[in-house]
Order: structure tokens, then C-alpha cells, then sequence
């Protein structure tokens, strides 16, 4: 178990143990896919980003060998992917930054996750400290519906927020806690907080469709992403996306705990 304030090595190491970077669970074909898709222009990995430029497969497996570590060899179809744990790192420090900025001049700021079930406790904590450091975490549309397609048709989710964390809940389901890549949930929450006359948020910190969905409406957006969810790197690069940092976004939930508390000391928000 790491100390609180770990240094960079032993968050490094973390990283590597936990499979958060190193060798991932993520697959090199899922993320092929994926490349493909989004080429393609496939909204359900789009999610949320119309890119300005065009992007093909061999372009988006540059960018994520660049910005994750992946293998930049096109003929590599097949094992595991790998994120460079040193990129991740530099990617948390500057994700620390921008949340340390925002919190310097005030910023409202909105959190929403589409893995509630993962990384919720992650961003919890990170709310947590911003709230105590007197700034407004947002919470609009608490319960508004919002209509997911899927591939067994249209779900009714409501939007619900646990601990300041934006997810969504199935209507059929007792618990919080649905997976979602989709941008509309952040569309909802903004249109709800500029129809309640504001504040709108001045940074959006999540991940999948949360981030790109706010970056494309010209919100500062920062996030987590794995190696098979090019849109928000390819964000990054087209300058909608301030940070997008490359990591197992599935390993157990504790082991996210960490850099909770290497993002909170590297932004000055330490309790």
C-alpha cells in the first residue's frame, strides 16, 4: 500500500503492479477496432468529438504509440496492449495543473464518469478536496432522463450524481452504476445548468463521452482513457481536450486510490 504523497517511483511501480500501465488488459485487436471506427467515424467511438481532422487508422495508431505507448507497428494485430507508465505520469502531472488552476481562480467544476463502477471513487476524491478548497461542484440535472441507444435498443437512464460524480443509472436497475461511453449525458447536464441560468462549468474532468462531449462545446475537459478510446487523444491533439492520461480504465477500483492522492498533492489540494 503506497504512502500518502508517494513519490513518482513508487506511484510507478503502482502503475506497473496494478496493471494500470505496463501490460494492460486491453487487447491489441479491441483497440484496432476501435482506430478503425473511429476512421470510420463511428459515433459510438467518436462519442461526443467531431474531429477537424481527418484521421486514419495508421494516423490514429501513430498518435496512440505517441501518446500511450502503444506499438506504432501497423502489422502488429494481436496481444496485449502496453502503456508507457512515464507517459501516464507526465499525463498526471499535468492533469494535476489544470485542476490546481481551476481551483486557484475559483472555477466551477463538473465531474461525470461512464465507469461508475471503477473510477467513481477516484473522482469522488478529487471533488471531494475541490469543494473543501471553496469551489462549486456542479450538479445539474440530478435525475433528468436521458435516452442511451445501445445494442439491445433505446434504455431509459437517469442521470444521478454520488458524492458529486455525474453517472448514470438504468431505470431498470437498483443501483447506480451503467457503463457509458455516450456524450449525451453531458449534453444534458450542460443544457439543464444554462437553462437554470448557470453557473456552467469552467472544467469537466471525467472520462469517455464526459470529456469529449464538453470539449467539443468548447469546455475545458480533462480525463482518463484507455488504449482502445482514441477520441479523447485525438481531443488532445486538435487542441479540445487539455489532458487525456493513458491507463487501465477496468483494474479493481481500489487501485485507483493512489492517484488520488498524487493528483491532490501534485495540485496543492492535499487535506
Amino acid at each position: 500500500m503506497l504512502s500518502t504523497g508517494a513519490p513518482r517511483a513508487q506511484l510507478r511501480a503502482h502503475l506497473l503492479a496494478s496493471g494500470l500501465a505496463g501490460h494492460v488488459a486491453t487487447s491489441r485487436e479491441a483497440s484496432l477496432r476501435s482506430y478503425r471506427a473511429f476512421a470510420a467515424r463511428d459515433p459510438r467511438v467518436t462519442i461526443g468529438l467531431d474531429p477537424r481532422w481527418s484521421w486514419s487508422e495508421r494516423d490514429l495508431i501513430a498518435l496512440m504509440a505517441e501518446r500511450c505507448g502503444v506499438s506504432a507497428d501497423p502489422a502488429c494485430v494481436s496481444g496485449g496492449d502496453v502503456i508507457d507508465p512515464e507517459l501516464t505520469l507526465c499525463a498526471l502531472d499535468a492533469f494535476a495543473a489544470r485542476l490546481g488552476e481551476a481551483v486557484r481562480r475559483r472555477a466551477p467544476v463538473l465531474f461525470g464518469t461512464g465507469h461508475p463502477h471503477r473510477l467513481l471513487g477516484f473522482y469522488a476524491g478529487l471533488a471531494d478536496a475541490v469543494s473543501a478548497a471553496g469551489c462549486s461542484v456542479l450538479t445539474p440535472a440530478q435525475g433528468r432522463r436521458v435516452d442511451i441507444t445501445t445494442r439491445f435498443g433505446v434504455r431509459t437512464h437517469r442521470l444521478v450524481y454520488v458524492r458529486g460524480v455525474a453517472s448514470l443509472r438504468d431505470d431498470g436497475a437498483h443501483e447506480a452504476g451503467a457503463h457509458s461511453h455516450s456524450p449525451l449525458p453531458v449534453r444534458v447536464a450542460l443544457q439543464a445548468a444554462a437553462d437554470a441560468g448557470g453557473p456552467l462549468p469552467e472544467l469537466v474532468v471525467g472520462d469517455h463521452g464526459w470529456v469529449c462531449g464538453a470539449g467539443q462545446l468548447g469546455i475545458e475537459a480533462i480525463g482518463l482513457a484507455d488504449t482502445d478510446d482514441p477520441a479523447l487523444f485525438v481531443g488532445e491533439a486538435e487542441g479540445r481536450v487539455s489532458v487525456a492520461v493513458p491507463l487501465d480504465d477496468a483494474v479493481r477500483s481500489e487501485s485507483y486510490r493512489p492517484l488520488t492522492r498524487y493528483v491532490l498533492n501534485r495540485a496543492c489540494l492535499s487535506q
